[in-house]
């Protein structure tokens, strides 16, 4: 489904734009420019929210021109109901990170705000790659600018966090370039993604490129035990790194579950299926019990990260509609409460210039705002009802159900342990008896620190109480993806919109079971 108007080619072209007229302005301008570029972006990325068709599970927004002949590497494009919802997430996160950004940083803006550009062209061309060369050009792009935010406006430790991060980054990579070499040789001499998703492979090969894939994808998410280095990088990371981090591109490694090794390698998912449950439930209670011992703000958030971004694996490794539908609505979720939370740590360190819950306690009297947006936060976190995470992690949980109800026991134990953390960080942090020597002398949140959460806090609830919308947008791109895997076309199922989510959660048929899918 071609578009006319180049809307995707739009969205790369922006922030790197703003980019280039930084360079001609002043250090304070550069801000200004940064903002106008994200919130350009941001207007042109909603309007696809609307135009999309959410009846079919084709690319939408298509474009393709050649860029190599030999070998055919093309420039292609394209947004389905998976992708749609993450590009949306990308563009609309950038623009708080520069709010954040605001007075946090004051050496280096410019360059700060160009690596923030940088960031968003080549996160948003992850989510709509459709050649695998290309996927990997924006795939690496985004490795050295995480690396500049990190070690040169990073923390104390900075070197050794942005030089762990590059190095399991890295390593990943290469075996996805591997990967990606394979199946051009064995796929018909093409990097076209969505031909190669209607290939059959053997199975040997199949073992070995979802391993290859796994080594790419669970650092990236990262999954246990390939996690170590994501609780370093949030915390010697600026408030905009964390967040970029957290609500963007940890779920580019679950993104390449979902776009590549689900439907490419069917049998080789199902497979290792047990394995990636397994992982997931230890990351799951691991990240959570971790977070109970932490007396850092960001360390906090960071494990609550691994553990959170166990329940997306979970759901998209029980194979089927409601789990994967669960995941993807979870990923947009985490990036919502967790890029919240990381917001609320950097505004106050900038207050009181320390992250230890020990030195930031008691804020409701002197913060009350504050102390509002960080409860519904850690509220939307621990999966309260009526708030957007409750629905991703319900439909996870269901999802699980189907495919053994022992897994969903030891991951409602993650539930469990979410709350208690979150709930203590609260009553100490919110609740708790201040310290009288500094914290009555705080001020409450600016016009422009209002402006960069009250969004997110309206997400938490508006996806909250209506998720239809969005996961009728997904539908049918994961119907379409399961019946990839089954290697059966299959007719498309009742839109969901019709009778609300209710429908996906009463529908439990064996196929879409993992061992309802056969060859």
């Amino acid at each position: 489904m071609t578009s006319s108007f180049p809307w995707l080619s739009l969205l790369l072209v922006i922030p790197l734009a703003g980019m280039v007229a930084m360079y001609f302005a002043t250090e304070s301008a550069s801000r200004w420019i940064a903002l106008a570029a994200t919130l350009a972006d941001l207007f042109v990325a909603v309007p696809l929210w609307w135009i999309f068709d959410s009846q079919t599970s084709q690319m939408q927004f298509t474009e393709h021109v050649a860029w190599i002949t030999v070998p055919p590497i093309n420039y292609s494009l394209g947004l389905d109901g998976i992708s749609l919802p993450l590009v949306l997430m990308t563009a609309g996160i950038m623009p708080l990170c520069v709010l954040a950004s605001w007075s946090a940083i004051t050496t280096r803006v410019r360059g700060f705000m160009a690596v923030l550009l940088i960031m968003e062209t080549a996160m948003i061309g992850v989510f709509v790659a459709l050649d695998f060369v290309l996927f990997y050009v924006f795939w690496e792009a985004m490795l050295i600018p995480m690396y500049l935010l990190i070690g040169v406006w990073g923390g104390a430790n900075r070197l050794y966090a942005a030089i762990k991060f590059f190095l399991y980054t890295l390593a990943g990579s290469v075996l996805l370039l591997v990967a990606i070499f394979v199946l051009y040789f064995y796929g018909g001499h093409t990097f076209d993604i969505l031909a190669l998703s209607q290939g059959t492979y053997p199975a040997s090969m199949q073992t070995w490129l979802f391993l290859a894939f796994f080594a790419a994808f669970a650092v990236k998410v990262p999954m246990f035990p390939f996690h170590t280095w994501l609780p370093d990088a949030h915390v010697e990371a600026p408030t905009a790194g964390s967040v970029i981090l957290a609500s963007i591109l940890l779920k580019m490694g679950t993104y390449g579950f979902l776009r590549f090794s689900l439907p490419m390698l069917p049998d080789a998912s199902r497979f290792f299926t047990p394995m990636m449950v397994v992982l997931s439930i230890v990351a799951i209670i691991y990240g959570a019990y971790m977070a109970l011992a932490q007396v850092d703000l960001k360390k906090l958030i960071a494990y609550s990260s691994v553990s959170h971004m166990g329940f997306v694996t979970l759901g998209l490794f029980v194979l089927n509609q409601q789990g994967i539908e669960g995941a993807v609505l979870q990923m947009v979720n985490h990036g919502i409460t967790t890029g919240g939370l990381f917001l609320c740590v950097g505004i106050i360190y900038e207050r009181t210039h320390s992250r230890l819950i020990a030195d930031n306690i008691g804020l409701a009297a002197p913060m009350p705002q504050y102390a509002v947006l960080l409860v519904i936060f850690a509220l939307s976190s621990l999966g309260l009802p009526g708030t957007n995470s409750f629905v991703g992690e319900f439909l996870v949980l269901v999802g699980t159900f189907l495919w053994s109800k022992i897994a969903t026991a030891f991951a409602s134990v993650g539930i469990i342990l979410a709350a208690t953390y979150l709930l203590w960080m609260i009553q100490r942090v919110v609740f708790g008896v201040p310290s009288p020597h500094h914290l009555p002398n705080l001020k409450d949140l600016n016009h422009r620190e209002l402006a960069t959460l009250v969004p997110l806090a309206l997400l938490v609830f508006l996806i909250g109480l209506f998720p239809n919308p969005l996961v009728s947008r997904m539908h049918q791109s994961v119907t379409n993806t399961i019946a990839s895997m089954s290697r059966v076309k299959v007719a498309p199922t009742a839109h969901p919109s019709a009778g609300g989510i209710a429908p996906l959660l009463a529908d439990s048929g064996e196929g879409l079971k993992p061992q309802g899918l056969s060859r």
